[in-house]
C-alpha cells in the first residue's frame, strides 16, 4: 500500500470530502510548477505517447474530466501532474452556488463518489477573464504537443427556464470558446433539473446548432474551427446513444464524451446505510466501468471513425485506460480516480498507455 493509500484509508476518509478537494487543490496549486513537476518525474516509467485528435495534438491521452476544476484556477499546475489535457467546468452563463451542502460524498468500499454539486461555479464572465489572463489576453496558439490543451465545459444555468436554455448556452459560448482549445456541451448531469432532458434529439440539435454558430462567429479569427463536442449521460438507452451518435455526425460535431455520472446505484457493495446517507446524485467511479465501456463501444460502431470519443467512467488502472482505447476511444478521462489514487496517478496511467493500440 502506497503512502497516498495509507494516507487516504486513515485520515482522509475522516474528512469532509468537498474540504479535503480545496485542501488538495490549494496544494497543487500552491506546489506548481517545482513540487508537481518533481511528482510527475518521480512517477514517470516512460514518456507519454502524444496524441493527435479533432486537430489537436494532446501530451497525453489521459485527461482530468470536469467537475475537478470548475473555475479554471489550476489548469497549469493540474497538466504538471501529468494530465495531457484538463476540461474546465462546467461552467454556467449567470454565477450560481450550486446545492446546499454536504453534497459530495465517498464510498471508499466501491472506491466511487455521489455528487450532488449542482454546477457551482463563478460563472462565464469570471471564468473568461481569468482564461484570458492565463492566455496573455490572445487567442491560444496550435497545440503542438507541449503545452496541455484545455477543454471548456458549458452547462445550464439553473434558474434560467427551460425556455431560454439556448441563450443561455450561447452566452457561456461567447465568453469561453476564445480561450478554449476544445468546448464540451454538457446535457448530461443529473444534478441541475431537466438539464438530461435536452439530450433528447428533437431538443438537442437546436441547442447544438447554435452553440456552434456562436462559437465560429467568436472565434473567426482562428485558422480552424473551436472543436465542438456533447457530453452524454450513461443512463441512456443504448437506442438513445446511437440516436446521439447520430445526431453529432449529421450536425459535423467533432465529438462525443461518454459518459457523465450515474444515477442508478446497481452492484454496490458498500453498506446499504452509507449509500442511501450519501442520498441523490451523480455516481462515478469503479462502479461506471462497465456501462462506460459499452457506451464507448455502441458509440464507435454507430459513427465509424467520424468522431472522436472521449471515454470517462471508472477508469482507475494502465488497463482500464488502454482498454477504452483500444475500443476505439481518441482519448480518456479520470476523475475520481484522481481522487482515491493520488497525484502520482495520472502521470503513472498517462505514461503507460499506447494510443491506437
Amino acid at each position: 500500500m502506497s503512502l497516498y493509500h495509507r494516507l487516504f484509508d486513515t485520515v482522509l476518509v475522516r474528512t469532509d470530502p468537498e474540504q479535503a478537494h480545496h485542501a488538495a487543490f490549494r496544494a497543487i496549486r500552491a506546489g506548481r510548477p517545482v513540487a508537481a513537476r518533481a511528482v510527475t518525474h518521480l512517477a514517470r516509467a516512460g514518456d507519454p505517447v502524444p496524441v493527435e485528435a479533432m486537430g489537436l495534438r494532446f501530451p497525453s491521452a489521459l485527461g482530468l474530466a470536469a467537475g475537478f476544476d470548475k473555475d479554471a484556477v489550476g489548469v497549469d499546475a493540474l497538466a504538471a501532474l501529468g494530465f495531457g489535457h484538463v476540461e474546465v467546468g462546467t461552467v454556467t452563463g449567470e454565477p450560481q452556488p450550486g446545492n446546499p451542502r454536504p453534497r459530495l460524498f465517498r464510498l471508499p468500499d466501491d472506491r466511487a463518489v455521489v455528487n450532488r454539486m449542482g454546477f457551482n461555479n463563478e460563472g462565464a464572465e469570471v471564468v473568461a477573464r481569468r482564461l484570458a489572463a492565463r492566455a496573455g489576453h490572445r487567442p491560444p496558439p496550435p497545440t503542438d504537443g507541449r503545452r496541455p490543451v484545455l477543454g471548456v465545459n458549458v452547462g445550464k444555468t439553473k434558474v434560467v427556464p427551460d425556455d431560454e436554455a439556448v441563450a443561455d448556452y450561447q452566452k457561456s459560448t461567447g465568453l469561453l470558446a476564445p480561450w478554449a482549445d476544445y468546448l464540451v456541451v454538457n446535457v448530461s448531469s443529473p444534478n441541475t433539473p431537466g438539464l438530461r432532458d435536452l439530450q433528447a434529439v428533437e431538443r438537442l440539435e437546436p441547442l447544438l446548432s447554435a452553440v456552434r454558430r456562436r462559437a465560429d462567429e467568436v472565434t473567426a479569427h482562428r485558422a480552424a474551427r473551436v472543436p465542438l463536442l456533447v457530453k452524454i449521460a450513461p443512463d441512456l438507452s443504448d437506442d438513445d446513444v446511437r440516436a446521439v451518435g447520430d445526431l453529432a455526425v449529421a450536425l459535423g460535431l467533432d465529438g462525443v464524451v461518454a459518459t457523465n455520472t450515474t444515477t442508478t446505484r446497481d452492484g454496490l457493495t458498500s453498506p446499504a446505510a452509507r449509500v442511501e446517507a450519501a442520498g441523490a446524485g451523480g455516481l462515478s467511479g469503479a462502479p461506471l466501468r462497465a456501462r462506460a465501456l459499452e457506451v464507448l463501444r455502441l458509440l464507435r460502431a454507430q459513427v465509424g471513425d467520424d468522431l472522436a470519443l472521449v471515454s470517462v467512467g471508472g477508469i482507475t488502472t494502465v488497463a482500464d485506460a488502454q482498454e477504452r482505447l483500444d475500443a476505439g476511444a481518441a482519448l480518456v478521462q479520470g476523475w475520481t480516480a484522481f481522487v482515491y489514487e493520488g497525484p502520482l496517478w495520472p502521470a503513472r496511467v498517462a505514461a503507460g498507455l499506447r494510443p491506437g493500440g
